[in-house]
């Protein structure tokens, strides 16, 4: 691979200055980002792997032979610090050279952080390339660029990092050029973020400030999505002089697609960046609004992307700058940012967008958000008109987020059938309604609602025991104590019964640190039994769809869903084998589903380690650790909730 900042990349300076028939698209990547990474090699969501995958992507499609490749550069305190305190900078800068120990307890201080000895240095190249494309574009030295950077950056705020997030890196750029280089005749700057999750951090950093237009879609389900506030309601539009400055659309609900982000930027986004008339658009890219997305839940297609940005680019002469944000599913992140690039250098006309329809909610959504923002953009008055609102999709159908673009035709037939009987009764006859089918979700619908018909009992030995813990596998959320949320499960119904049983088991605890609870060991279950020891477990009568929802955040949560991971054959073998260790999260601590025997005639399952591990953890190769108190405090609430211990005795069995 070629290195960034090679003489290759400035040949193709020298070639695209003269290339009359094709705009200056500028690049960044630096492999010196690749450092940033989980501290014990765990898996992650935020990995290196994000901005590998968009390279070689672009590179086998010839995409970086006919940009401008600029070197990645850290970026200066004094440009930081326009938006972060200077505690918080010099924490980032410094973190890297602290003692592992010092650098986990500080990450687990903080919401959905890892740290480690290359953190200081990515966080800083990433900030300082989009700083240096923003400033290509804006001198017009190029037309547009891409930077491909991470850690990404729109959740970071003033004085804290968070969601994946240290530096700010949109909100450094679009301060640098408002503020540091006057002389370009940069006064007004569009920033849009389409990440599926809302930019809190870059809303507070312009929250005041009528110069920076922010708009931001995502995925807010009334507060209860990440990151879990009111602050990407509609109804947050600025203050003072940046009063209606600030734009959230707020989806209700997951699933939406490209009829639902179209609708929003016909209806919303473009009206307004018209009136506002920016001199740059600075495009916070995340890709985790995309279909198989799985911390996302959308389902927005590459075709979908290149629309919203072609559309942009009918603003600012063009002049536009995306930095990567979010985006979690390797092969839609990669076609994604493939056709944003396309896009950028012109490369064939984008067609408008087939005849599916928005969902209900999103049009309920535009017309708050119309309704709240007329104040301050006259072009929203107006009332959209029925006979537009009315063309909606039909109601919502649960079905998984995970997709691809493999085909099924028959299963298509199959779903088809069961949606005509479905909605026959509620909405027009199905010959009438223009809607598209992602085959992948087929097929989860298919398997989800073969397995919601079968129950088990999942046996929980460690935090799940506490229930208020274990819901937030089934609703999503979290509990005190906890540094992450949980995404829960596409079926958010509750348990249908909680029952309590001692098993003959040995409840131990390992590892020294997870990302969901920070420092400390967590619970395991040696698959054996052993007379002589004794495990409380609690147990949740649970659809085996739901069991495969749980068994998949317990283990690896970016894994697609298009197929179960258990399903009723591997039930019926277990009934024989007693233990499956299942091969497609096999990355995962707790992949190992065990059985312990029938209740009311309804199988009992749980999830642990291996037998190889156990060996593992006695041999010192992986570390017995005791809990934090955080953790621990989890187990003795499901023991006293439950009403199988008193505090005291709760204590001293975790002990």
């Amino acid at each position: 691979m070629m290195e960034v900042g090679s003489s290759g990349g400035k040949s193709n300076c020298n070639r695209m200055s003269d290339a009359k028939n094709e705009r200056r698209v500028g690049l960044i990547y630096d492999q010196r980002m690749c450092k940033h990474r989980t501290p014990y090699g765990d898996d992650h969501p935020e990995k290196p792997d994000r901005i590998t995958v968009i390279w070689n992507k672009l590179e086998l499609a010839g995409i970086p032979q006919r940009c401008v490749i600029l070197n990645a550069k850290d970026a200066k305190d004094e440009y930081i610090c326009a938006v972060h305190s200077k505690n918080h900078v010099d924490l980032i800068r410094n973190i890297s050279s602290k003692e592992y120990s010092k650098r986990n307890r500080i990450a687990s201080k903080l919401n959905s952080i890892y740290l480690n000895e290359g953190s200081s240095e990515s966080a800083y190249l990433a900030a300082g390339s989009v700083i240096e494309v923003a400033e290509k574009v804006a001198k017009g030295e190029l037309n547009s660029a891409f930077a491909i950077v991470r850690p990404p950056g729109h959740h970071a705020e003033y004085d804290e990092a968070m969601g994946f997030c240290l530096f700010n890196n949109i909100a450094i750029a679009a301060s640098f050029l408002l503020d540091q280089r006057p002389e370009l005749g940069i006064n007004k700057i569009l920033i849009v973020d389409w990440d599926v999750h809302h930019g809190n951090g870059t809303q507070k950093a312009f929250w005041s400030d009528p110069r920076v237009l922010f708009f931001s879609v995502h995925r807010h389900e009334f507060g209860s999505f990440y990151p879990a506030n009111f602050d990407g309601f509609y109804t947050m539009v600025g203050e003072g002089p940046g009063a209606g400055y600030n734009i959230n659309v707020p989806w209700e609900n997951g699933r939406c697609g490209d009829a639902d982000y179209l609708a929003v930027w016909d209806h919303v986004l473009v009206p307004v960046a018209k009136e506002f008339n920016p001199d740059i658009i600075l495009v916070s890219a995340g890709f985790d609004a995309a279909v198989g997305d799985p911390l996302g839940g959308c389902r927005l297609t590459p075709h979908g992307y290149s629309v919203l940005l072609k559309k942009l680019m009918d603003f600012a002469q063009g002049r536009i700058v995306l930095a990567l944000e979010g985006g979690y599913n390797l092969d839609s992140l990669a076609n994604s940012a493939l056709a944003c690039m396309e896009v950028l250098l012109e490369d064939k006309p984008i067609s408008e967008l087939s005849e599916a329809y928005p969902f209900e909610s999103t049009w309920r959504v535009i017309q708050a958000v119309r309704q709240v923002l007329s104040a301050y953009w006259p072009t929203l008055a107006d009332k959209l008109p029925t006979k537009l609102t009315d063309q909606k999709a039909p109601p919502h159908i649960l079905l998984s987020s995970s997709e691809s673009d493999d085909e099924d035709d028959e299963a298509s037939k199959i779903i088809s059938k069961d949606l005509v009987q479905a909605i026959e009764d509620v909405v027009e006859p199905i010959s009438k309604l223009k809607i598209e089918y992602n085959h992948d979700e087929v097929n989860s619908a298919l398997w989800r609602s073969k397995l919601s018909k079968t129950d088990i009992w999942y046996a929980s030995f460690g935090s799940n025991m506490w229930k208020s813990r274990f819901l937030c596998y089934i609703e999503g959320g979290q509990v005190i104590g906890m540094k992450k949320l949980c995404s829960g499960s596409v079926d958010r119904n509750p348990p249908k019964e909680t029952r309590w049983k001692a098993f003959p088991h040995r409840l131990f605890f390992g590892r020294d640190f997870t990302q969901t609870w920070g420092p400390g060991g967590v619970a395991f279950l040696d698959p054996r039994s052993n007379s002589e020891d004794k495990a409380y477990v609690c147990l949740y009568k649970i659809t085996l769809e739901q069991f495969n929802d749980v068994l998949l955040q317990e283990n690896v949560p970016d894994h697609d869903m298009n197929s179960p991971l258990f399903d009723l054959n591997a039930l019926d073998s277990i009934l024989n084998e007693g233990s499956i260790p299942v091969e497609a999260v096999k990355r995962g601590w707790y992949h190992n589903v065990v059985y312990l025997g029938k209740k009311d005639d309804i199988p009992i399952l749980t999830m642990t380690c291996p037998l190889s591990v156990i060996e593992s953890f006695k041999s010192g190769e992986i570390p017995l650790c005791a809990p934090s108190k955080d953790y621990a405090d989890t187990l003795v609430r499901g023991l006293v909730e439950g009403k199988q211990l008193s505090e005291g005795d709760a204590t001293t069995y975790i002990q």
